[in-house]
């Protein structure tokens, strides 16, 4: 059974271990190419798009995909967006592993945005350190409000997002946890958290260490995403596909 994983998250590279000693499944991983150094899985790998929702869904049918899986980041909502089409002209179930979003807790300082770009004048006119952890895109921004100093902590290298300001670069890959990101924010005197409401366990170890300091956060709403079948967890990704799998041998 021929499954393409459209992947970058902690969710896809569980997938991928689950499947990748099964004789019975065939998966291709589809990475953007965004990060220079991806994590090695053990699985055939594709780097790059596909020519939007046209070009995946002829990729499924030159390939003859038998089954779709989107497990890319929550905010990778042209992606997507781009998977529900292509399922559906293709003729390919679609199977979503998304991760809940954080929930707020008591304690938590949150206010809530819908945008990066609605997080720059949410830190306001006093200056303040900030600790930005909204990826290495979306960082220009910022460029904005020069009266903060910046700790920004990217998988890749941060370059000249961010020219003339008073940043400290982090070049780190999680997962994070609590106290590690508490003694982080410590050392650096954070006063705010910048991120996105990413979900799952990987990276949460921000918002706990935040509300241990009691420092406010501004948390990036996750988007509105398409409405099709999902699951939480890789595991659940793995019946599903079994169970797809049975259906199609005629079990």
């Amino acid at each position: 059974m021929r499954i393409l994983i459209l992947g970058g998250t902690t969710e896809a590279a569980g997938l991928v271990r689950l499947l990748a000693d099964r004789t019975d499944f065939d998966i291709t991983l589809s990475l953007a190419g965004r990060t220079a150094a991806p994590l090695a899985l053990p699985a055939r790998t594709r780097i790059g798009g596909f020519g939007g929702a046209q070009g995946l869904a002829a990729y499924l049918r030159e390939h003859a995909i038998a089954a779709l899986i989107d497990a890319t980041h929550p905010f990778a909502k042209v992606i997507s967006r781009n998977a529900a089409l292509a399922s559906r002209a293709a003729g390919v179930p679609l199977l979503a592993i998304r991760r809940p979003a954080w929930a707020r807790e008591p304690g938590d300082d949150w206010r809530e945005v819908d945008s990066v770009a609605e997080a720059v004048p949410a830190l306001g006119a006093t200056p303040r350190k900030i600790f930005l952890t909204v990826g290495r895109l979306e960082l220009a921004g910022f460029a904005a409000a020069p009266q903060h100093r910046y700790v920004v902590r990217t998988i890749e290298p941060v370059g000249d997002a961010l020219p003339g300001l008073d940043v400290t670069a982090i070049e780190a890959r999680g997962p994070f946890g609590a106290a590690e990101e508490e003694a982080l924010m410590r050392r650096h005197g954070i006063e705010v958290l910048v991120t996105k409401n990413s979900g799952g366990e990987a990276t949460y170890g921000k918002i706990a260490a935040a509300r241990a300091l009691a420092l406010p956060v501004v948390i990036v709403r996750q988007p509105v995403l398409p409405n099709v079948t999902r699951v939480d967890r890789a595991r659940d990704a793995l019946a599903w596909l079994e169970a797809h799998r049975a259906t199609d041998r005629g079990v």
